[in-house]
């Protein structure tokens, strides 16, 4: 048996180069997920080689420091297999949290990879150990330095890729390079070294010669040299992401100038920290006044309430912020504004921050408010006119009705006058024309009212499953339907709206309606209604016939009042895809038409699929969540 010692300069050294390297070769990892394809796999091997060569020069260093009273010397080919296992158990820890995400299962994976590879490279370096003696292993003590490696690497592998702040990562390092080392120093102490007679030394100098000094300084150095050029790297690396960030946020803030928009940012919580410029300027707020949720303060009394309710659930279920508020300026007058805010998260999900724009839209709501106005108007108007219409139009039809009774009289008072019976003619025949012109007139006068009612009409928006509805309309209209030959074929996959019933219901039945009428006799009739997702949260439906169709210089006119299209071989007044049109204005959609002469119509109507609950004039109130601040 020997007495073994170490140096204490050069058990300091080794150390020192696990934590560098710990930090330099996890610092390279947490940029493989930030990084492209072609880059991520630099990112990997740079990793690879930083901890692989960081371990094993500290395992070099850490056998130089070791005291025992015999020489040794190192099988080369047995020591770079060490080296190459350290790297190669490295890489592909690194490689599998790049493939599989940071997630904690990969890192149960990934972890335990690096540290059989720490164990690795120490023990086949400790066989690579040529000595005049025997060497064996307390087995035990060999099996809690393979455990000290394989949790540190998990742990220190966690703290890397769980956060990506500097200090996070240095305490990963500074786990990561004292357990590499415990590992080292535990393994070493699991070792007992017999020396033979013949080759046994009598005397052991207390400190390494100057040629084993200067090894253990060149590899050291070597070591932290190429540490150096991998932090390096790293450097440009990071200006080159700060380079892309400051331009990135440029580009965001020209946009936002270009929208008119004022741009603000708050914390996770939804605090407003820090310098707001965009804020302070529209608000005339300080900072002291605004920071914290003193914002709200700026907001209008009746609004204030509402947006803190909506801020405040919008935070806590992470979704995107929209709303609509009143903000007080700095000249004291109130501007309408709406808000839209997205949060920012961080590469594990987690929300950094919110940032939002305020976009002054005082003009548009002004516009809109006017319009309203207006159209309310031109409904009363209209409301008062085909009213007022009415009285006279009674009269007309009573008088006629009257002299419809009185022709008895009148042939009677004609006697045998020769013109009797032309008189007569020509009573009756101008009796009619006057009778149908005031059936037409009471017609329009009635579609007129039904146009202004609707218009004034408050809608009630319910969940209506769109499938089930349009099936309860075709039902409606099956007798009419298989008279006219057809088939009305609706999905069965139709998504959920919310809307007026009434008025879907109105809208959908007067399509139909349409498409049954106007069916090509030569063939089957087909009406088939189908429903895709588009932009945003709307849903167009289309009702597509194999019908006449619509020439295309009447695909605008059929949506005007009194305006048909066509052979008009079929009763109607003209007003029904004026109603149509209406409606689906008045539900905040939009309707288009696609036709060709004796191939069919496609009708599209576009609606959203949250309720409108305002009347043909009004703005759509938005559906947004509504939030509250931790703070009231």
């Amino acid at each position: 048996m020997l007495h073994t010692g170490y140096n204490p300069a050069l058990v300091a050294l080794s150390i020192s180069i696990a934590v560098f390297a710990s930090y330099t070769a996890l610092d390279l990892g947490a940029r493989v997920d930030a990084a492209g394809s072609k880059r991520r796999w630099g990112w990997i091997a740079g990793a690879a080689v930083a901890m692989g060569g960081g371990i094993w020069s500290m395992h070099f260093v850490g056998m130089l420091a070791f005291e025992m009273g015999m020489p040794a010397a190192y099988d080369l080919p047995t020591t770079a297999l060490s080296l190459l296992l350290a790297i190669l158990f490295t890489g592909a820890a690194f490689a599998w949290i790049s493939a599989r995400g940071a997630t904690g299962r990969s890192f149960l994976i990934a972890g335990p990879v690096m540290g059989l590879g720490v164990a690795a490279m120490h023990y086949t370096g400790m066989a690579a150990m040529r000595v005049p003696g025997n060497l064996a292993y307390h087995w035990p003590v060999v099996m809690v330095s393979v455990l000290i490696a394989v949790i540190a690497a998990t742990t220190a592998l966690w703290l890397t890729f769980r956060r990506n702040s500097v200090w996070q990562k240095l305490i990963a390092a500074v786990v990561m390079g004292i357990a590499v080392a415990g590992m080292h120093y535990t393994g070493m102490a699991a070792a007992t070294f017999t020396a033979e007679e013949a080759g046994a030394h009598a005397v052991h100098e207390a400190v390494l010669s100057h040629a084993q000094q200067n090894l253990a300084l060149g590899v050291s150095g070597a070591t932290f040299l190429i540490l150096f050029l991998a932090m390096l790297a790293s450097s440009f690396d990071q200006q080159r992401v700060q380079t892309e960030l400051r331009a990135s946020e440029a580009r965001f803030r020209a946009a936002v100038q270009a929208v008119r928009g004022v741009l603000w940012t708050n914390d996770a919580e939804g605090r407003m920290l820090g310098d707001q410029p965009g804020w302070s300027a529209i608000t005339g707020q300080t900072r002291a006044e605004y920071e914290g949720y003193g914002w709200a303060d700026a907001v209008h009394p009746d609004d204030k309430q509402p947006s803190i309710e909506a801020w405040n659930e919008t935070v806590r279920q992470r979704r995107t912020f929209v709303h609509e508020h009143r903000v007080r300026s700095a000249d004291g007058s109130w501007r309408h504004y709406a808000i839209r805010a997205v949060p920012v998260t961080d590469a594990h999900g987690a929300i950094r921050e919110w940032v939002g724009v305020h976009t002054d839209i005082s003009e548009q709501r002004l516009a809109e408010a006017e319009l309203r106005e207006s159209n309310e108007e031109i409904q009363r108007y209209a409301y008062i006119v085909s009213h007022d219409l009415r009285a006279p139009l009674v009269n007309v039809m009573g008088f006629t009705s009257e002299l419809d009774a009185t022709r008895e009289d009148v042939r009677a008072a004609l006697g045998d006058h020769p013109q009797a019976a032309r008189i007569d003619a020509d009573l009756e025949e101008a009796l009619g024309f006057i009778k149908a012109a005031v059936t037409r007139m009471e017609s329009l006068i009635a579609a007129i009212l039904k146009l202004s009612r609707e218009g004034r009409r408050t809608f009630a928006p319910e969940p209506l499953d769109m499938s089930a509805l349009l099936g309860r309309i075709a039902d409606a209209q099956r007798h009419q339907t298989e008279r006219a030959g057809a088939q009305v074929i609706i999905a069965p996959d139709l998504p959920v709206i919310e809307a007026d019933r009434l008025a879907v219901e109105q809208v959908f039945g007067n399509l139909i309606d349409n498409a049954v009428k106007y069916l090509d006799p030569a063939r089957p009739g087909r009406i088939e209604i189908h429903a895709s997702a588009v932009g945003g949260r709307r849903v167009r439906f289309s009702v597509t016939d194999n019908g006449r169709g619509i020439a295309a210089r009447d695909h605008a006119r059929v949506f005007e009042l009194f305006r048909r299209s066509g052979t008009q071989d079929k009763p109607g007044e003209g007003i029904g895809l004026a109603h149509v049109k209406a409606l689906v204005r008045s539900l905040g959609g939009r309707i288009h038409i696609d036709s060709e002469l004796g191939i069919g119509t496609t009708f599209s109507v576009t609606l959203p699929r949250e309720g409108v609950t305002g009347h043909a004039s009004s703005i759509p109130e938005r559906d947004g969540p509504r939030v509250r601040l931790a703070a009231e």
